[in-house]
């Protein structure tokens, strides 16, 4: 089971031992035991209101704290009544109740036509005191307090919604005052002010954490959604407005977390739309409906994104299930997904946050969609990660368990399935060191597993993207949270069908939170989100450029201020990790590495300073150096966790020895990281191409390792080809391994370190190539000059007599390659010449 539910109230556990203690539970174990105690409102302070049946058949209100777990007596009606909704207001001075007097059919019989079915009451009850009819009508009506924010004392007032079966809903104003002994009255005498809030609507919704209310207005072609934001300074105004493409037939209204009258919701919903609305911290909006469905066992619903500005409508084919037995699809509201969930069928977490791509939400049958406390669809959302099963009176707190999501991930197998489940565990439980760990592991056991993607270039992007994007406002749209850019794969039994819809309107003005952040959303769409977020296209068309030499050498301070960049990203990285680092990295300057740091930096920088233009230069510097040195450590995290679990030592390798298994799987890990860091331009840890290659010589046979190191998996680097050639002796085959990596060195490279290798063919090498250079350096030049001293002894061998002389002549002119190898001129040249010509012809060289 990938959902987890923690009962933060149960009716049978929190409620019916307090009844029994007082007297109160009789009527609990007749027969109607189900319909006589149920919860009818949970509301925004954690209060939960229920109502029971006393001896007498007497209707009973109470209330329980979720804070104190403490229950509490309300009222008491002398009569057998059905309470369909009931609230409390902030300061429990006053409770508004909303029950059905009578049915058709008792009216009927009894001749009480003249006397209304429903009747709304607003009582003072601190203490019970003076009770006041709102609505005596044949229509249903339901009521709810408005609740002010934390730490607002507005004990003097308190304002109520009502919301009629007649489609339309108002605003009451109650003022009260304190008499004697601490009683609160209703200050009014008279008719309480009033004002309409809206009008015709056939749907309605109550956000009561952040005191909206979403409503509908059926439209002929399209219906309406609007939304009305409740102020502490008793203001509300329209703040949304959004045009739907769902027909909406219906004729009796329906509401959605008005109380929680589990009959009538039952009978309500079984005629009217299945339809719900979700926001999210992160300026999410999302309009959830159900839709009936012409093919038997199919099931069809669609989530509107009206934060991105597209729908998506799923259909999906249900196996081994009657039509009689299908029952409507709940949805739940779990912040970063929205949960579509049809008891014995499916679970279907949608991503919210970046929902353009299937393989990002989670499809789930069988055993990980079983949740053993959810088997029927009587369920609301009524606050965020919180299910209320209206039937049993239960309420959860929902979450996903990071145990089964790693158990669902280890056995996925597909790589929509791959993907889904390690972005949820890298951006829904953000940054956490075991859970990492355990990552990283599965990892490095599925690289060969996944064709579609590369979990290390998911792992480091959506990582960085975690880590980052909390550190400042609308970094999100900037910052790339995966490498794919497409996603051609298919979910088995579900099929998907995208539309494009419009924007909602929004009208604010100067509005904190949730509103500006969907402001912030619907800007991003409006300018072509995709071409906000950061690609390494030109970063690496110029890294290529300054390694490859391929353009005029920039100027010195364009250069000096890139390694800078590339120095300050190692110096902040430096005060992360003071600790003796596990693996040997970061212990060499490594120039390649050190460019593609600071052209990051500098790029990167760029990039933002043209959309963060409220964001000064300073802190940009900072997210800058953030990135790029979380990005090397992520990588060193990845290294030190193969390095831990493979149980390999600290110390640099000897290379006299071959290669463990546990060596051989490194290196293959090590070879997907580079792989990964192509693909992605980003930088390595210095000393990566060092490891690696040292790992290289060790694991592979010498056909294999210069197969690497011609197609650029393995890169030669100073340290480990001067560690190479000075620690192994001069056998037949360390010779022949020698000479091959000897041969593959860039000029540059070789220069610095053939000079560690004392041996016949070292020097050979060396002196064909200093007699290459300085051949080349001549050009068309004239050579009189006189011919400087030889060898003590003349050696009469006139072609090369002729050569040596020819050389010195251009060496005296200050033709140079080796300027800074004392031990190489011509001289050397000459007596390498002749030790490698006595050499072939089996004779001793003295």
């Amino acid at each position: 089971m990938l959902l987890q539910l923690v009962a933060e109230f149960d009716l049978q556990r929190d409620v019916v031992p307090w009844l029994a203690a007082r007297g109160w539970a009789a009527a609990l174990d007749t027969s109607e035991s189900s319909s006589a105690l149920y919860v009818v409102n949970v509301e925004r302070n954690g209060k939960i209101i229920y109502t029971w049946k006393g001896n007498q058949r007497n209707t009973h209100i109470g209330l329980y704290d979720l804070q104190t777990k403490q229950n509490e007596h309300l009222y008491m009606f002398e009569r057998d009544l059905h309470i369909i909704s009931c609230s409390v207001n902030n300061e429990r001075t006053l409770l508004a109740v909303s029950f059905r007097q009578y049915t058709e059919e008792e009216r009927v019989s009894r001749l009480l036509q003249s006397v209304s079915r429903y009747l709304t009451l607003l009582i003072e009850i601190h203490p019970i005191n003076n009770v006041r009819v709102l609505k005596a009508v044949d229509s249903c009506v339901r009521v709810q307090f408005l609740h002010p924010v934390e730490g607002r004392n507005t004990s003097t007032e308190s304002r109520l919604l009502l919301v009629s079966e007649d489609k339309y809903i108002e605003q009451f104003d109650i003022r009260v005052v304190a008499e004697e002994e601490h009683k609160v009255v209703i200050q009014n005498s008279g008719q309480l002010p009033r004002a309409r809030v809206a009008d015709d609507l056939i749907w309605a919704q109550w956000d009561m954490m952040e005191q909206r209310l979403f409503y509908i207005i059926p439209k002929e072609s399209r219906s309406t959604l609007k939304c009305v934001q409740f102020y502490p300074d008793e203001n509300f105004n329209s703040i949304l407005e959004s045009h739907l493409d769902i027909s909406v037939n219906d004729t009796q209204l329906k509401l959605v977390n008005f109380g929680y009258d589990y009959c009538q919701d039952q009978d309500v919903a079984s005629k009217s739309l299945n339809l719900q609305v979700f926001t999210n911290n992160a300026g999410g909006l999302c309009v959830c409906c159900s839709l009936a469905s012409d093919i038997p066992d199919e099931i069809t619903y669609s989530v509107h994104f009206l934060h991105k500005g597209y729908n998506k409508t799923f259909t999906v084919s249900l196996e081994g299930t009657e039509s009689h037995q299908l029952k409507e699809v709940a949805f739940m509201n779990l912040d970063y997904y929205v949960a579509a969930y049809l008891p014995g069928q499916f679970l279907h977490l949608l991503n919210i946050q970046h929902p353009d791509l299937l393989c990002y939400s989670l499809f789930l049958t069988g055993e990980d969609a079983r949740i053993d406390m959810l088997q029927n669809c009587s369920i609301r959302s009524p606050l965020m990660s919180t299910v209320l099963d209206c039937h049993a009176g239960n309420m959860y707190a929902v979450s996903i368990s990071d145990s089964a999501l790693l158990k669902f991930l280890q056995n996925s197998k597909e790589d929509s399935e791959r993907l889904a489940a390690l972005h949820c565990a890298l951006l829904y439980f953000r940054h956490t060191e075991d859970l990492e760990m355990q990552i990283i592991w599965w990892i490095s056991e599925s690289l060969s597993t996944c064709n579609f993607f590369d979990p290390i270039q998911e792992f480091i992007i959506a990582s960085l993207y975690c880590r980052m994007c909390p550190e400042t406002h609308n970094l999100d749209k900037l910052l790339p949270y995966t490498s794919l850019l497409d996603w051609i794969g298919v979910i088995p039994g579900v099929t998907c069908a995208t539309d494009i819809i419009s924007l909602p309107v929004l009208e604010f003005q100067n509005s904190k939170g949730f509103w500006e952040k969907l402001n912030s959303n619907l800007e991003s769409v409006k300018y072509a989100e995709p071409h906000l977020h950061y690609h390494n296209n030109v970063l690496r068309r110029e890294w290529r450029n300054l390694s490859e030499e391929r353009e005029e050498r920039r100027t010195t301070a364009y250069l000096r201020n890139i390694f800078e960049n590339a120095k300050k990203v190692l110096s902040h990285l430096d005060t992360w990790d003071s600790e003796e680092r596990l693996v040997p990295l970061f212990q060499e300057e490594d120039y390649e590495q050190q460019l593609l740091m600071g052209l990051m930096v500098a790029q990167l920088k760029d990039h933002l300073m043209r959309h963060l233009l409220y964001v000064g230069k300073k802190k940009i510097d900072q997210i800058v150096l953030d990135y790029v040195a979380n990005l090397l450590n992520l990588v060193h995290r990845i290294m030190k966790e193969v390095w831990r679990r493979y149980q390999l030592h600290s110390c640099t390798f000897c290379f006299d020895e071959r290669g463990s298994t546990g060596e051989f799987a490194v290196f293959h890990i090590m070879s997907r990281i580079l792989e990964a860091a192509n693909g992605m331009c980003m930088p390595l840890p210095p000393g990566f191409h060092t490891l690696h290659l040292g790992l290289g010589v060790r694991c592979l046979p010498l056909h294999t390792l210069l197969h690497y190191i011609d197609n650029g998996v393995l890169h030669l680097t100073e340290t480990c080809v001067r560690k190479l050639l000075k620690d192994l002796d001069d056998t037949e085959k360390n010779e022949k391994l020698k000479f091959s990596i000897v041969m593959r060195l860039p000029e540059a490279l070789g220069q610095k370190v053939r000079q560690f290798w004392n041996h016949p063919i070292n020097a050979n090498i060396i002196a064909q190539k200093y007699v290459k250079l300085l051949l080349d350096k001549l050009g068309n030049r004239q050579c009189s000059r006189p011919v400087p001293e030889r060898l003590p002894v003349p050696v009469e061998f006139l072609p090369l007599n002729y050569l040596i002389n020819k050389l010195a002549e251009i060496e005296n002119q200050g033709v140079d390659p080796y300027e800074k190898q004392d031990n190489v001129d011509v001289r050397f040249v000459e007596e390498t010449a002749l030790k490698h010509t006595m050499t072939l012809l089996g004779l001793k060289y003295s």
